[in-house]
């Protein structure tokens, strides 16, 4: 507040919220044609594609809605898809029913036909005994621009509220927070991430405060309560609670319809 010659109080301007937008006016002002292709030529590469491997065609629709699911069990990281392709693929048989591409700084998958034991992969399987239980391996890093795109892509805008969803993923030993000396710890670990609607017992203790769950585990889970129309500004605000789950006392916090899913996160905690 400010008062002039004359006595009157007036409300001086305030700079904090616009100095960031003239910034970006600026910017695009500086932005050649030449540049706004490259960035739209890049946004296009790296959008997520769902697609049946063998044929190379495009899903019309997302995996969930295409495949009715009652379980649906994620490996990301490539220790978690070892160990689902020694303990889980070896029990029965299992049939390939899709896979994505995506293309970011840490992956290229690009040939998603031929490929070799070292490469980046998102393969989705079916168990033939039960085409209701679906399986992903996803050794492949997904970056935060491209969780939102492969969310939709699996599992589509209303998810199943009865579908069981299992994730098992692996973190370094070092990132445990714990007023315990690290050293200390029995390595490997595990630990577990529920919503309250998960009903099912855990096979080890749940997850302690401070610890949190980011990337694409996190983002699996908050993608849940989006099961109405966005608009843009509620989309952006989505993308941005995906990397900020938190866990409390090893339970999911409440959002809009989040603890009405069946969702249990296993991390595996150790010196990999």
């Amino acid at each position: 507040m400010a008062a002039t010659f004359f006595g009157e109080v007036v409300k001086a301007p305030c700079r904090a919220g616009t100095e960031e937008e003239e910034e970006e006016e600026e910017e695009s002002r500086r932005e050649t044609p030449e540049d706004r292709e490259v960035r739209r030529q890049l946004a296009r590469k790296r959008e997520v594609q769902l697609l049946r491997r063998q044929t190379k065609t495009s899903l019309e629709v997302a995996l969930l809605e295409k495949y009715s699911c009652s379980k649906f069990i994620i490996a990301i990281g490539n220790n978690a898809v070892a160990f689902l392709s020694s303990f889980v693929m070896n029990s029965g048989v299992w049939e390939e029913v899709g896979c994505t591409k995506l293309w970011n700084e840490w992956c290229r998958t690009a040939d998603t036909v031929h490929l070799s034991p070292a490469d980046a992969f998102c393969v989705f399987y079916q168990l033939k005994s039960d085409p209701s239980v679906l399986l992903c391996q996803c050794s492949c890093f997904v970056a935060e621009d491209q969780q939102y795109q492969w969310l939709e892509k699996v599992f589509g805008s209303r998810p199943r509220k009865t579908t069981k969803i299992t994730v098992l993923t692996c973190r370094h030993v070092t990132e445990y927070k714990t007023s315990e000396s690290v050293g200390s710890l029995p390595s490997p670990f595990l630990k577990a991430l529920k919503t309250q609607h998960f009903r099912d017992p855990v096979c080890c203790s749940l997850l302690e405060q401070p610890n949190i769950a980011h990337g694409l585990p996190a983002a699996e889970h908050s993608s849940k309560h989006r099961h109405t129309e966005e608009t843009d500004d509620s989309r952006r605000d989505s993308e941005q609670h995906l990397h900020v789950t938190r866990g409390i006392s090893g339970t999911w916090p409440v959002c809009p319809g989040s603890s009405e899913h069946c969702f249990v996160l296993y991390t595996g905690w150790g010196v990999f």
